[in-house]
């Protein structure tokens, strides 16, 4: 069998049965489509948070109270100092604010901008970050979600904060945060710990937490213990725990779309398989023609299933193009509020751009194998059938 023949015979083929192809080839891309979008999707956030886990604490201790977190001491920092192979313990300032008029809460976290090392990590999230002019006056960095609420009640450039003591505190916007970071600064404030304390209602001798920093990773189980026993009304937060509780969520809830994805995916393959069973009169004289051309049964079955390879292909090709569009270009409407949730405020947020090529070819394999399996059978069968009867 000669190429140029087999592929004019092919396009011949898809041009004539274009009514047969078109509905499943719709099918199929919005199937591809669907699965594309959540696996990019769930993908994409699992990078942007262990991106970000990196920078945290390998520890967090807060202290507990009958089932509940309270104000920790901030003597306790110096105590956990000196324990072996802790290089850093950070007293942290932070909690939720109240917004009334549109019921929503804020979190605001202080920040001792004398701290070299948060000062640092701060100014890789806000480029342009002139500390000096930030501290002159009240001043704070606000996420896209906050500052859309605040705009919308026509506070453009301050808020005024109540405090618990009933006094007031106007502190003035100074800059937003890029939109690329909303995953976890959308609802943020983020201000002078000083400020922060003021504004939350804790004592100088108080923080939220205590965040301890451990550069060798080999010592994280003898150092949980030695935390663990140095005080009884304790919690001890490892950042693997942090990164394993985010892997479960986005499992949980990409398990949910693969579980519906395989019943559709099941139904759609039965539908293939009934579609491409029936024979018309007119596909049996094609094969007749052929077969009477001097054709084998091999060579039809290769045209047969390389026409239906074709379609498939085109469907996952387009499915994906517009799945990628959907996540990183339009950032995922109503699939993302599945994932980001809506516990607080409405996100907005860009993803980075990244496709792995390995989960491409996953996605690829996961979706021709059934499609062509299920074309194979009733292919195979057309193409057994005698000439001469295909002939009449």
């Amino acid at each position: 069998m000669q190429n140029k023949l087999f592929y004019n015979f092919l396009f011949l083929l898809l041009l004539k049965h274009r009514i047969k192809h078109i509905s499943i080839f719709i099918i199929s891309t919005l199937i591809v489509f669907i699965l594309s979008s959540v696996v990019l999707l769930s993908n994409a956030l699992q990078e942007e948070i262990n991106t970000t886990l990196d920078s945290q604490a390998d520890f967090v201790i807060q202290k507990m109270r009958a089932g509940k977190s309270v104000n920790t001491p901030l003597s306790w920092s110096d105590e956990f100092r000196e324990i072996e192979g802790i290089s850093q313990a950070q007293p942290r300032v932070y909690g939720q604010y109240f917004f009334k008029p549109n019921a929503e809460h804020f979190t605001i976290v202080g920040i001792d901008f004398f701290d070299e090392q948060k000062s640092k990590n701060l100014q890789k999230l806000i480029t342009n970050l002139d500390m000096k002019k930030f501290l002159e006056k009240p001043n704070m960095l606000i996420g896209h979600g906050v500052k859309a609420l605040l705009d919308k009640y026509y506070f453009f450039d301050y808020y005024v904060f109540k405090t618990p003591h009933q006094k007031k505190r106007k502190v003035n916007i100074y800059q937003i945060f890029p939109k690329e970071s909303s995953l976890l600064s959308n609802d943020m404030i983020i201000m002078d710990i000083d400020l922060a304390r003021e504004i939350l209602g804790i004592s100088e001798e108080q923080s939220t937490d205590i965040a301890l920093y451990n550069p060798n990773e080999l010592e994280a189980e003898n150092i949980y213990v030695k935390l663990v026993l140095k005080h009884a009304d304790i919690r001890v937060i490892q950042k693997s725990d942090i990164a394993k509780a985010y892997k479960r969520l986005f499992n949980y809830k990409g398990g949910l779309f693969l579980i519906l994805y395989m019943i559709v995916l099941l139904t759609f393959m039965m539908i293939l398989y009934q579609r491409y069973s029936m024979v018309q009169s007119s596909d049996k004289k094609e094969i007749g023609i052929l077969r009477a051309l001097g054709w084998s049964i091999k060579d039809v079955i290769i045209l047969k299933v390389t026409e239906s390879f074709m379609v498939a292909f085109g469907a996952f090709l387009l499915g994906f193009i517009l799945a990628f569009f959907f996540v990183f270009v339009l950032d995922a409407p109503l699939l993302s509020n599945i994932f980001y949730g809506y516990a607080n405020l409405p996100m907005d947020i860009s993803l980075h751009r990244s496709i792995d090529f390995s989960l491409v070819s996953l996605l690829f394999l996961f979706y021709i194998l059934p499609f062509m399996t299920a074309v194979l059978i009733p292919s195979w069968k057309a193409s057994v059938i005698d000439p001469l009867e295909a002939m009449r």
